[in-house]
């Protein structure tokens, strides 16, 4: 108790201090009322030599960290390749993760099937070295080729180890239609399950993009109620469009039926960085994507954070960029813009109420 009340003696000043508009409401403490994980989806499968021995493989898995007094959104931040892209800026600093903790969003990583710490797959496969470093400079909109940095890039450049900690924290990943399958399904069945809440947004990134549309299609429930994309790649469209399916990044081609459930969602924005001229494919299936989810009555739309957000030098995973914080703000705005932003219950975003209330709770 002695401590608590010496806790509550320094804080209580400080969180009073704090108003709802300051910097200060985005560095407040992290009060976490639980955190853990949960596997989702896969299957079980029996060994052909001895039938009685199974294994539990191709399901995803998922951290979760849950705030005191938690905002009724639950952000799912879904990489293509590392969930460290979420964690951590490129250079170490504040990452999404603690970012959107700290405006007490629950906060869930997920890692699909085969992917990082869900690794156990139902068939065999084979690792071969792609030794992809250099590809990964150019591919992630660093600059126009190793290692020839963009003028004014938001990534340290001056920083090697921020560079290796960068390309060296990548997992194994599967770009094929299979895997967009087996992945989407995992998620929906976590969407499903009701353990996210029935209020999940999607941060995605790169081809994670295309698996989140994927999953709301997939969805049986009303739960999924936006996606916001930094760099898709990859976008689903109906069977109607008269648009021919690909691989490894689609376009995935689904019924129409299927389809109008992403014109369903309270909001879609594919995000895009510096660097990104028209003629970019993916850019324009993503305008292609925009057109017929708002034909169907959606609410879907591009966001350039140059043009659009007044942003300078943003790379393909802007969310990890040296000014992460600006990009976390329209972040902040888009939510707030389509209702996504309230909490659970009559609770104040003013921190003096919440910080000050959770230090009161804990004295007793």
């Amino acid at each position: 108790m002695i401590s608590v009340i010496a806790l509550l003696s320094l804080l209580l000043p400080l969180a009073g201090s704090i108003t709802p508009d300051s910097q200060g409401l985005r560095k407040r403490p992290i009060i976490l009322n639980k955190s853990g994980g949960f596997v989702a989806g896969g299957n079980i499968i029996s060994s052909p030599v001895f039938p009685n021995f199974t294994l539990s493989c191709d399901h995803g898995y998922m951290e979760y960290f849950i705030p005191w007094r938690p905002r009724k959104t639950s952000i799912v931040m879904w990489h293509s390749a590392t969930t460290q892209a979420f964690q951590n800026r490129w250079d170490g600093g504040e990452g999404y993760k603690d970012m959107f903790l700290r405006r007490r969003y629950p906060v869930y990583l997920w890692d699909g099937p085969r992917i990082g710490r869900a690794n156990w797959a139902c068939e065999s496969y084979t690792y071969t070295p792609s030794y992809r470093d250099q590809g990964n400079f150019a591919a992630w909109n660093f600059g126009p080729s190793y290692p020839n940095f963009w003028p004014g890039v938001q990534f340290p450049t001056e920083d090697r180890e921020a560079w290796q900690q960068a390309t060296s924290s990548r997992y194994v990943e599967f770009d094929t239609n299979k895997n967009i399958h087996l992945e989407s399904q995992a998620a929906a069945v976590a969407a499903d399950s009701g353990r996210l809440g029935d209020s999940i947004v999607y941060l995605t990134n790169s081809a994670s993009g295309l698996r989140a549309q994927m999953t709301a299609v997939k969805s049986n429930t009303t739960n999924v109620k936006a996606i916001v994309a930094y760099e898709g790649y990859g976008y689903v469209f109906p069977d109607t469009a008269n648009i021919t399916a690909g691989e490894p990044f689609g376009p995935i081609i689904v019924p129409l039926e299927d389809f109008k459930k992403l014109a369903k969602l309270e909001a879609i924005q594919f995000v895009w960085g510096d660097h990104r001229a028209e003629s970019f494919p993916f850019l324009q299936q993503a305008r292609q994507a925009v057109k017929l989810i708002n034909q169907y009555g959606g609410n879907a739309e591009i966001f350039f954070l140059t043009n659009d957000g007044g942003l300078k030098g943003n790379t393909h995973s802007a969310f990890a960029d040296m000014n992460n914080n600006e990009v976390a703000g329209l972040l902040d705005e888009f939510l707030e813009k389509n209702g996504l932003n309230g909490y659970d219950t009559e609770t104040s975003d003013n921190p003096s109420d919440l910080d000050q209330g959770w230090l009161e709770e804990i004295s007793h």
